[in-house]
């Protein structure tokens, strides 16, 4: 497997060599990274395959399950040699898994590879590129090992490992018959949609009970007859290994959408099942399980990443946290920094191991101070080498002084795999005892996210309760699974011998091949043209003998500074005097040109930017054989061939036109060209292309001639054709294109007429190559699609994506490859000009929910704060106020984080041209405060009659208006039938009270108007959806103990009298409904009290007494207003749930009525009102909108696809792509 992991041909350099002549130096090689400090390595993502690397690790850490495919041995499997045999039944998914956590154990790299792994699956690269569900992968997954381990000794792994039991009992009330079915489970699979956590969810799944009665009986097989009957689920068997799957995806019938749910989810770290299940006559410790692996998603329905949490039972891993006590931060004044001691002690501690090479510590200070060692302390304390050395009491240095550590007093680090002369040694195997510097029962638990491993702390999991990014699989083991004392920190435990020797070779290989890696990677070959040798002839530098005697190679370490290199070629050339000057050189068509000196002798080469093969010209800064050289860009020399006609002795022009190389500086001005010439005057033509076979030249006017011959956008290899004005009317310019060079046909692009004006074409074909200039390309679509020539000042050229979405515009000045456009690819033609270098093109839309074709643009300056970008997107949309932020639209084209500092630059944060952002409503407060919109709520019955309390059908503020539009600052537009007024936006710390955030909206503007009540008076409300949501209680606990988040909006309602509600009671709005109409009185608020009963008879019993109306002769029903629709609830109808033993009753604030404050419940007296239905005429007409409005979106969307298909091309993909979901699959043979 390993043979051809690396380039077998390599020939290693030494440091420091010295020749003439050429040397061929080998590609550099690429070696897998080592591990990283925790000594766990990672998987390498394929392109789509993190959710596979998640389920990998989770069986890895899973050591029994590990063990017991180790113990397959190849009598069993076979052997991967053997695959391509024909008659060989080789098992080749079990063995690349035993090949896989081999690697992931013993191979010192940081990421394996799948590579081989998922080939034995039968995935082609499409499946790798490919995100699938994990849930579904792990089901996969095992079936293929059941599959591939039949007739092995290995055959029931799964079945033994993580099968489980369900039984599903009905029981007779009236024989006591009992009816059972047993399924078995590979996992749980429990809802997390309105259920606060795991053991909520099992508890609704495994201990209520379901009874029949009434109008729902049960027919009983040995009754023979309909009969009350409870229907239950209790977990009979539990596997060793408990897999939990969370249903975090849901689909949303009204708006026809798949979603995520996000909301809180608990889980605890153990779990005792006990409750849950059928026997309970074992010991106790049998049902309680340990959690050991969470797999977490990341993004939302449509696209995301997984990453795993994971417990390191076997404690293979270094599980250690760099928190240093001190860094270069505390360093606030000058007498700190002017203390080098206490500068160079805060740098280590900021090192891993507290350890750097020397030459990179004058480096790190450097970076960190904005000075050098040599100009800050070197007159004072002398070299830095030095000064180390005379500390030795704090500093460590290694035997050649190369590296610099912390004495262990001073080393945050106890232990930190670094022995005391400061060379590193890879530590597969910890030389300390287990748990020297931890609790043995400390919980080691990593983030293993693809190639990277990191130790987390257990509190840690709890931020993945909630969010775009939460658990979405949960692993439990028993926690009666205990490992064996040698397998603690023993990667090497169980491993088959066979295995150990294949990675004990890879690992010798590994550290062998590093080494020369290492050697060669930091050797860079330098080519060093000696300037006595040189002279300055025809604008350029030229040998003044051979080659090999101008130019010397020397092979050098790249992390040596430069003073180091001018050190060691003083020493080569004995022969120099005075300064010598090393400056970066090229060689161009016309020789050899100087460019910067290079300064700073204290910085290495890497850092100077010295590449592999850098040419270097060395020098006394100045002349040359007693000519001064120009440096620089700007003069650059250009090898340009001239056209000309050649002149006869008596000044007759020949009719042959002759071609000649001359060289100009390309800072010098077009008209040297005549004087180079000795002409007195001319015209000069440049070329250009038109279209494959048809030559252009174009003159330059006389005001141009002044003009450099970069700035008329000349190369090197240009042609100029040059006539001279006694040639009259005779043409001189060639026929044919002659000398124009030929362009090959499958170069070409295709530009399309974006610019909505009339043409006789709409898309033509442009030759083009990859250095020709996008503002040629422009220019030639314009004429050849017989456009309007003012377009030329006013229009642009823009990528179009394989999804027909148009992209931010090219500059016209870069090439085709710097503007990174492929040959073949189309570009639309669009008017508004490109943006220029130091400008960015922005796509930006209103709100988080993006139609495609919605985007709007702006071209703004990057050096723009987030505040007056956020001004110029309003003006462009229309949009009053100073009420908004922005957020960057993320990699899940979901709305990200907000953009808070809005005083820093767009190009500060990053900000590329092609972004796109979003306008959100609702301004950012400043750090620790909350912005709450305040609205004013005044109930209303589902029969549209204004509720209030003093006077129930007055209109809802007496001077007031109630503002169903959007206000400013206010979140959204609020539908017209919710009674809410808009008061103002709050500014409030979150440390304040409840009670604080009533008083101080009493004192907005418009609540004067309304005749608000103290605080004491009023009620509070989060406003969820446009509808007042959750009830918030107590007046005197903080705001940031609701948790209301940055959106978070609360309305108020006024009181007749204080309430004091307790913890179980429920606000619900009681609505009596008017006989023979459909219409509803006004709502008449009632407090339940759940803690004397919660089931449907209890809140049935409440509603009877509060309205003096038998209880037999009411029915009610809970209304729901997102959909216009009436749940009724009563026992006759209900299938009633009752827990078991002391457990209290369920309550009606489950499934399916979910009951909480601020409810609607519909009364109906059947003794004057016998209709069945609950609806009201509003309701009728709200499911009618509903419809329409689906419908509308449905038939936009279409349209939408068709515009798209008609303008760009004829893929109609929205911009919003959105990738056709495939079956996950894996192949394996028969071995049956």
């Amino acid at each position: 497997m390993f043979g051809d992991l690396f380039e077998e041909d390599y020939s290693s350099v030494s440091d420091n060599q010295y020749g003439k002549g050429k040397k061929l130096k080998t590609k550099p090689l690429e070696l897998p990274a080592p591990r990283e400090f925790t000594n766990l390595s990672g998987i390498r993502n394929q392109g789509g395959t993190c959710y596979l690397n998640s389920l990998l690790q989770t069986l890895h850490f899973t050591p029994e399950f590990r063990e017991a495919l180790f113990s397959l041995g190849p009598a069993e499997l076979g052997s991967l040699e053997d695959k391509d045999k024909p008659d060989a039944k080789v098992r080749i998914i079990p063995l690349q898994l035993q090949r896989l956590f081999a690697q992931l154990l013993l191979l010192d790299q940081e990421a394996a590879s799948t590579a081989d792994l998922t080939d034995s699956f039968g995935w082609t690269s499409n499946e790798e590129m490919r995100q699938h569900d994990v849930q579904e992968l792990n089901r996969i997954l095992f079936s293929a090992l059941e599959t591939s381990l039949v007739g092995t000794s290995g055959h029931d792994l799964i079945n033994r490992l993580y099968h489980g039991t369900v039984v599903n009992q009905i029981v007779c009330k009236e024989c006591k018959n009992i009816s059972e079915k047993q399924e078995d489970f590979l996992d749980l699979t429990v809802a997390v949609k309105d259920v606060s956590g795991l053991e909520d969810a099992l508890w609704s799944m495994y201990v209520e009970e379901e009874v029949f009665d009434c109008d729902n009986l049960y027919h009983c097989g040995t009754c023979d007859r309909l009969v009350t009957a409870t229907k239950s689920a209790k977990l009979r068997k539990l596997p060793p290994f408990l897999t939990v799957s969370l249903l975090r995806f849901n689909f949303d019938f009204v708006k026809c959408e798949r979603y995520k749910e996000t909301s809180c989810y608990t889980f605890p770290l153990r779990i005792n099942l006990k409750p849950f299940c059928e026997q309970s006559e074992l010991n106790d410790l049998d049902y309680v399980y340990d959690l050991f692996s969470v797999i977490i998603h990341k993004g939302g329905c449509y696209g995301g990443h997984y990453h795993v949490y994971i417990k390191d039972v076997d404690h293979l891993g270094n599980w250690q946290f760099q928190e240093p006590d001190m860094s270069l931060k505390a360093l606030q004044n000058e007498e700190d920094i002017d203390d080098p001691l206490t500068v160079l002690k805060a740098l280590l501690q900021q090192e891993e191991n507290n350890l750097i090479p020397v030459d990179q510590l004058g480096q790190k200070l450097l970076k960190k101070i904005g000075i050098s060692w040599n100009k800050k302390y070197k007159k004072q304390h002398g070299p830095l080498l030095k000064f180390l050395q005379v500390h030795s009491q704090t500093f460590l240095l290694n035997s050649d002084a190369s590296t610099v550590s912390l004495q262990k007093k001073f080393s945050l680090q106890a232990g930190s795999g670094y022995q005391s002369n400061g060379q590193q040694i890879l530590q597969m195997h910890p030389s300390k005892p287990p748990g020297s510097n931890d609790s043995p029962t400390c919980p080691h638990w990593f983030d293993i996210n693809d190639s990277k491993v990191q130790p987390i702390k257990e509190k840690d999991i709890e931020q993945q309760f909630q969010g775009k990014e939460s658990a979405y699989m949960l692993f439990y083991r028993k926690s009666q699974l205990q490992r064996p004392l040698e397998a603690r920190a023993n990667p090497r435990y169980r491993v088959p011998c066979h295995l150990l020797k294949e990675m004990d070779a890879a690992n010798m290989e590994l550290q062998m091949k590093r080494a020369e890696c290492d050697s060669a990677n930091n050797n860079i070959d330098l080519h060093l043209h000696m300037g006595p040798h040189y002279h300055f002839f025809n604008g350029a530098l030229h040998p003044v003998s051979c080659q090999t005697e101008s130019v010397w190679d020397l092979t050098f370490d790249k992390r040596k500074t430069l003073g180091d290199l001018q050190q060691s070629i003083f020493q080569l050339l004995e022969f120099w005097e005075g300064d010598i000057v090393l400056s970066v050189a090229k060689r161009v068509p016309a020789g050899l040109h100087v460019y910067q000196a290079l300064n700073g002798n204290e910085l290495t080469l890497y850092e100077v930017g010295i590449a592999d093969g850098e040419d270097i010209f060395v020098w006394n800064g100045v002349e040359v054989g007693g000519v001064q050289i120009p440096t620089g860009v700007d003069c650059e020399p250009l090898l340009l061939h001239i056209l000309h006609l050649e002149t006869s002795g008596d000044g007759q022009s020949c009719e042959q036109l002759v071609e000649a190389p001359h060289i100009f500086p390309a800072n010098a001005a077009v008209s040297t060209v005549l004087t180079a010439l000795a002409l007195p005057e001319g015209v000069i033509f440049t070329h250009s292309a038109w279209s494959a076979g048809e030559a252009s030249w174009t003159p330059i006017s006389q005001e141009d001639m002044q003009r450099t011959f970069r700035e008329h956008g000349l190369k090197d290899g240009s042609s100029v054709l040059v006539q001279d004005s006694y040639s009259g009317d005779n043409s001189v310019l060639p026929q044919g294109g002659n000398w124009i060079p030929g362009m090959r046909e499958v170069d070409w692009l295709e530009v399309k007429n974006l610019c909505q004006l009339e043409s006789g074409e709409k898309r033509v074909k442009i030759v083009a190559a990859a250095n020709t200039v996008v503002f040629d390309i422009r220019i030639k679509a314009i004429k050849e699609l017989k456009l309007m020539t003012e377009l030329v000042e006013n229009s642009c050229l823009r990528p179009i994506d394989r999804h027909g979405k148009l992209l931010h515009p090219v500059p016209d000045s870069s090439t085709l490859k710097e503007a990174e456009v492929k040959l073949g690819s189309s570009l639309g033609l669009c008017l508004g000009k490109a943006p220029t270098s130091s400008q960015l093109f922005l796509f930006f839309a209103l709100g988080s929910d993006i139609q495609p074709g919605t985007e709007m643009e702006v071209i703004v300056e990057e050096t723009l704060s987030v505040r007056d970008c956020l001004k110029i997107m309003l003006e462009k949309s229309g949009l009053p106020g100073d009420g908004w932020h922005l957020r960057k639209m993320d990699w899940c084209y979901e709305a990200g984080e907000p953009l808070c500092e809005e005083d820093v630059t767009l190009k500060e944060l990053m900000i590329c041209s092609g972004d796109t952002l979003l306008l959100i409503e609702g301004k950012l407060p400043p750090p620790g405060f909350l912005k709450v919109p305040i609205w004013w709520h005044q109930p209303q019955g589902p029969s549209g009659c204004w509720e209030s309390r003093d006077q129930p059908h007055s209109s809802p503020a007496e001077g007031g208006s109630w503002r169903a539009a959007a206000t400013q600052g206010v979140p959204g537009h609020v539908p017209a039938e919710v009674p809410l007024l808009f008061l103002g936006d709050l500014d409030i710390s979150e440390d304040a009270r409840l009670l604080d955030l009533k008083s101080q909206a009493r004192a907005l503007p418009p609540a004067s108007e309304l005749a608000v009540p103290g605080p004491a008076l009023l009620r509070a409300w989060t406003l969820e959806n446009k509808r007042p949501g959750r009830l918030l209680r107590a007046n005197r606990q903080q705001l940031k103990e609701y948790k209301l988040g940055r959106r978070a909006a609360i309305c108020l309602e006024p009181l007749q009298k204080e309430e004091h509600l307790g913890p179980q009671e429920v606000l619900l709005r009681t609505q009596m409904r008017i006989p023979g109409q459909r219409l509803y009185a006004p709502a008449v608020d009632l407090v339940w009290d759940t803690a004397r009963g919660s089931t449907a008879g209890a809140l049935r019993q409440r509603v009877a007494d509060c309205y003096a109306l038998p209880v037999e002769k009411i029915e009610i029903a809970k209304y729901f207003p997102e959909k216009f629709e009436w749940l009724p609830i009563s026992s006759w109808n209900q299938q009633v749930t009752r827990k078991k033993k002391k457990k209290k009753q369920d309550n009606l604030q489950g499934a399916p009525y979910y009951l909480k404050d601020g409810d609607t419940i519909g009364i109906k007296n059947l003794l004057v009102d016998d209709n069945e239905d609950f609806s009201t005429i509003r309701d009728d007409i709200g499911k009618e909108n509903l419809k329409q409005q689906a419908l509308g979106k449905r038939l936009s969307r279409e349209a939408l696809r068709a515009q798209s298909g008609d303008m760009l091309s004829s893929s109609g993909t929205p911009a919003r792509p959105r990738g056709p979901e495939a079956a996950l699959s894996i192949h394996v043979g028969s071995f049956r």
